[in-house]
């Protein structure tokens, strides 16, 4: 089994790299002159994009070929107030520099939307304001020229005091949802309200692939174990690979899975630093027989300096004697 590692949007490695430089509302609302005010927003996001790029190029350096981009590449870019602003044809060539690198290199890309994006909402308005959010979402995707594979991933969402109507009302309204804003969506189990069986539940209901956190099973398992519900997560990748297809021929990518660790005993649903390998490595080995390729997402505070902590860890268990082989920096094979 092939396993590549990736980490999320900011990098401690590279320095002045952020792609999430923005502006707030109230700072943009102070500006006397608002034209002047949206060419400075447009060149804030060239500035993330032109980050983007240099995260990638370092991350190519490293041999890192998964990657979160960050939400944040054009700052207020769904806020209500600026809806008559599109800055996409202006920012089009950064965008297709991005996309062209990803492709160029076979980067696996992906954006994660913010909390507030949630389908299962009993909210009109919640709703039209999260569909607008994937659509900003599904729109970078496609100004940089990124086929089906690049993907949003997302929680259920809030269980709002009934989880089985939150979830038939997800899925009603998952389906109500134009297609090239679904067929790009993965979806996680989360830290408190929906299981991974849950999950999976609703991922099949509508089709759509399953992301499974690990750390988020731990702490809200359910009565399952994760390598018991693998079967039946890998099938929902599966389907997936023929939903993009192009000419007829499946799109194939492999699973993906989020990796972090508890930040404290008492806080065992942050976050910390790096990524404990204990667990990683035990899931892992129990799903190497059925899965031929895998993605791990590495949710840590140190970002890529988590991740390559994390590959010096295996390669201290690869020199023990453990049935892995390191195939580059963030790349590793489990043989057994």
């Amino acid at each position: 089994m092939i396993v590549r590692f990736g980490y999320v949007a900011m990098s401690v490695e590279l320095e002045k790299a952020s792609p999430s430089k923005t502006m707030t509302m109230a700072s943009f609302s102070k500006l006397q002159d608002r034209e002047a005010g949206l060419r400075r927003l447009e060149r804030i996001a060239e500035e993330n994009l032109h980050n983007t790029l240099r995260l990638l190029k370092h991350n190519r350096y490293l041999g890192v070929h998964v990657y979160r981009m960050t939400s944040k590449l054009i700052p207020l870019a769904t806020h209500e107030e600026l809806a008559d602003w599109d800055p996409f044809p202006i920012l089009a060539p950064s965008f297709a520099e991005v996309g062209a690198f990803s492709r160029d290199h076979n980067m696996r890309v992906s954006f994660h939307p913010d909390h507030f994006t949630v389908i299962s909402t009993p909210r009109e308005d919640v709703l039209r304001k999260s569909i607008n959010d994937l659509k900003y979402h599904v729109r970078m995707l496609e100004a940089m020229g990124l086929d089906g594979r690049a993907t949003n991933n997302i929680h259920v969402g809030g269980s709002y005091g009934d989880k089985p109507t939150s979830s038939r009302r997800f899925i009603e309204q998952f389906r109500a949802i134009e297609p090239r804003i679904t067929s790009r969506i993965t979806l996680e189990n989360d830290d408190k309200t929906f299981t991974a069986l849950e999950t999976l539940e609703i991922a099949e209901a509508v089709g759509t692939p399953m992301v499974l956190d690990i750390h988020h099973h731990a702490v809200n398992p359910g009565n399952e174990k994760a390598a018991d519900l693998w079967p039946r997560i890998l099938r929902t990748w599966n389907d997936f690979a023929w939903n993009v297809q192009h000419a007829n021929t499946p799109l194939l990518l492999p699973p993906k899975i989020h990796a972090s660790s508890p930040k404290s005993e008492s806080d065992p649903r942050g976050h910390a630093d790096n990524v404990e390998i204990e667990p990683l490595f035990r899931f892992l080995m129990e799903i190497a027989g059925s899965t031929p390729a895998i993605d791990v997402m590495i949710e840590a505070k140190r970002k890529d300096g988590a991740l390559l902590q994390l590959m010096d860890d295996f390669r201290a268990l690869e020199e023990a004697g453990e049935p892995i082989r390191i195939i580059d920096g963030g790349s590793m094979e489990v043989l057994s």
